[in-house]
């Protein structure tokens, strides 16, 4: 039985995913890291938990906080993000640039990259660094 919790994919399996595809799956992993920690550290009230999670997971809030973190993801991270802002999304929200969708996307494929590859550690990692002062 897979562990869909605990994954370690093969480079081969994650080459065949779209930039798209990695950017789906970590928009979720992302926002479950989001949400995780306003509950753990008591940063909305039970009535507000959605509005603030909302907050945080938009698109500009993402390209806001991925400034924290780009100088210092490895190359292969790097390369990951590139691969994921250079998707060509179907639509861009309202409330969001061209620019800030881009980078909201190249944060979620990087995301998914990682979670798929296993690496919860680095994952913690760059989202903790995201969060300091928030």
């Amino acid at each position: 039985m897979t562990d869909y919790f605990h994954l370690m994919a093969h480079r081969e399996s994650l080459n065949a995913i779209s930039n798209l595809g990695l950017a789906h799956l970590g928009d979720a992993v992302y926002e479950l890291m989001v949400r995780s920690w306003l509950c753990l550290y008591g940063k909305a009230t039970a009535k507000g938990l959605h509005k603030a999670a909302v907050r945080y997971v938009a698109a500009p809030a993402q390209a806001r906080l991925v400034g924290k973190i780009l100088p210092d993801l490895t190359t292969e991270e790097q390369d990951v993000f590139r691969r994921g802002r250079n998707a060509s999304p179907h639509a861009i929200p309202q409330n969001a640039s061209r620019g800030e969708y881009q980078t909201a996307t190249a944060l979620e494929a990087l995301f998914g990259w990682l979670y798929l590859r296993g690496e919860n550690q680095r994952l913690n990692e760059l989202f903790e660094r995201m969060m300091e002062g928030e």
